[in-house]
């Protein structure tokens, strides 16, 4: 059984090789600030964003296809708001 930090060690290296430079970015340094403070259930969610293919994260992180309905909603809008992605000024 892995442990925790075995995990966030992983997640951390997932996040920070995904294969384009942008995914690279906004998920290794959305992962390098809050794996650290994750529980496991926040684990298990980021573990299942990073097993997603790219171009669909990218779809819903940049591209504002939506993401609404998905279980992976809440850390999605996290990532984004991570990154100021999304916000509208007014």
């Amino acid at each position: 059984m892995m442990t925790d930090d075995t995990r966030r060690r992983r997640a951390l290296y997932r996040a920070q090789h995904r294969g384009t430079k942008e995914m690279d970015f906004l998920l290794g340094r959305y992962a390098e600030a809050r794996l650290a403070g994750m529980g496991s259930a926040d684990l298990t969610a980021f573990e299942e964003l990073l097993a997603l293919p790219d171009p669909q994260l990218q779809g819903w992180l940049m591209q504002g296809q939506t993401f609404e309905g998905s279980a992976l909603a809440d850390l999605l809008r996290d990532i984004q708001s991570f990154h100021g992605i999304g916000a509208r000024v007014q």
